[in-house]
């Protein structure tokens, strides 16, 4: 198990009950793939540098997780597939 830094914008015009659903969503989705929640931090509402999809700014969501590497590829699929998400970038943290 590798342990990653997940970070998701979720679209603004969803309010905090909506999120909170998407973030419990993405955990069972974690966990689904034998993997587990570290740390979830809400950095909350921010503006984009640019426009995506016509949305100037974001609801932000920082994750610390930790996935089997082979379940990395599934889970950036399914997070392309969630319309709610409009981006996400996920790192590899290191074991420094």
């Amino acid at each position: 198990m590798r342990t990653y830094e997940l970070l998701a914008v979720f679209k603004p015009n969803l309010d905090a009950e909506e999120v909170d659903k998407q973030l419990s969503a993405l955990n069972e989705l974690i966990v689904g793939f034998e993997g587990k929640i570290e740390s979830t931090e809400k950095t909350g509402r921010k503006k984009l540098a640019y426009d995506i999809q016509n949305f100037r700014d974001g609801f932000f969501v920082t994750m610390n997780v930790s996935i089997p590497a082979d379940k990395v590829a599934e889970l950036k699929r399914q997070l392309k597939l969630n319309d709610n998400v409009l981006r996400t970038m996920l790192l590899e943290l290191s074991n420094k």
